[in-house]
C-alpha cells in the first residue's frame, strides 16, 4: 500500500497549485505535512515552468486549522530552537518564485503564519484568521509575532495575538491582512486574474523586487534604498530589461526569456 500524501500538487498554465489535503484533522500541519509541503516547495522552486506558487487547502472548511496538537505537547524546550515550521516559512517567503495563499475557512496558529510567509493573500467570505496559541500556553512561533505586526501593524497584531481572537476575511481585507477578499465561487477566477498578471512581468525584475521589499523593510531608509540600487543594476544587465523596454517602445507584448 502507498503511503498516504498529505499535499497535491498540480501545474496549469504556470501555475503550481499546491493543495494542504489532511481533511479529516482540518488540514492540520504535522512533521508529515511540513515535510512534503517543503518537498513540494523544492520542486517549484527548481522547475522552469512554474512561475506562481499558489498553496490552498482541500475540501472547502480549512486552509489549515494550525499544528498538530498532539504533535506539539510532546514538544521539549530545546526543539524550539530547530528550523522547524518557521525555518519553511521562512524558505517560502524567500522562494524566487510569487507564492500566492488562497485562504477559504479555517486558517490558524501555524496556518495563519502560513499564509503570512505568502507574497499575496487572497480570502474568500467563508475565510477565518486567528493566531491562538496563547491558549495553549504558548506564543506563535513560526513568524507570527513578527509577520502579523508588520503586515497590519504592532497595535492590531497585538490585539489578535493576545486575546486570540478570529476574524473573517472582510475584516481581515479591511486591516490589510489580505490584500484581496472574494465570493468563495470568484476563488479560483481571482487567483488566475492575479497570477496571469504575475506572469507577463519580467522573471528576474520578479525575483529582484521580491528580494528588495523583503530584505529592505526593517532596515534604515538609506542601507534599504542601496538594495534597491543593488538590485536594479542587476536588472540593468539582463536579456530581459532589453526585451522589455523594447517591447514597450514598439508597443508589442514583452516576450521574456529570464535571463
Amino acid at each position: 500500500m502507498e503511503p498516504v500524501s498529505y499535499v497535491d500538487v498540480e501545474i496549469q498554465q504556470g501555475i503550481y497549485f499546491l493543495t494542504l489535503n489532511r481533511m479529516e484533522a482540518r488540514n492540520a500541519l504535522d512533521t508529515k505535512m511540513l515535510a512534503e509541503i517543503e518537498g513540494a516547495l523544492d520542486e517549484a522552486e527548481k522547475s522552469q515552468d512554474v512561475k506562481v506558487i499558489v498553496v490552498q487547502g482541500a475540501g472547502g472548511k480549512s486552509f489549515a486549522a494550525g499544528a498538530d496538537i498532539k504533535q506539539l505537547q510532546a514538544r521539549k524546550p530545546l526543539e524550539a530552537l530547530v528550523p522547524g515550521m518557521q525555518g519553511l516559512y521562512q524558505k517560502i517567503e524567500n522562494c524566487s518564485k510569487v507564492t500566492i495563499a488562497a485562504v477559504d475557512g479555517y486558517t490558524l496558529g501555524g496556518g495563519c503564519e502560513l499564509a503570512l510567509a505568502c507574497d499575496i493573500r487572497i480570502a474568500t467570505k467563508n475565510a477565518k484568521f486567528g493566531l491562538p496559541e496563547l491558549n495553549l500556553g504558548i506564543i506563535p512561533g513560526a513568524g507570527g509575532t513578527q509577520r502579523l505586526a508588520r503586515v497590519i501593524g504592532k497595535g492590531r497584531a497585538l490585539d489578535m495575538i493576545l486575546t486570540g481572537k478570529m476574524i473573517d476575511g472582510e475584516e481581515a481585507e479591511r486591516i490589510g491582512l489580505v490584500t484581496y477578499y472574494v465570493e468563495r465561487e470568484e476563488l479560483k477566477e481571482k487567483i488566475e486574474e492575479v497570477a496571469s498578471q504575475i506572469m507577463r512581468k519580467g522573471p528576474v525584475a520578479i525575483q529582484l523586487a521580491k528580494h528588495a521589499v523583503h530584505k529592505g523593510y526593517d532596515l534604515d531608509m538609506e542601507t534599504a534604498l542601496w538594495i534597491e540600487k543593488l538590485s536594479q543594476s542587476i536588472a540593468f544587465g539582463t536579456e530581459d530589461k532589453q526585451e522589455g523596454t523594447t517591447a514597450f517602445i514598439e508597443k508589442r507584448q514583452a516576450e521574456f526569456q529570464n535571463k
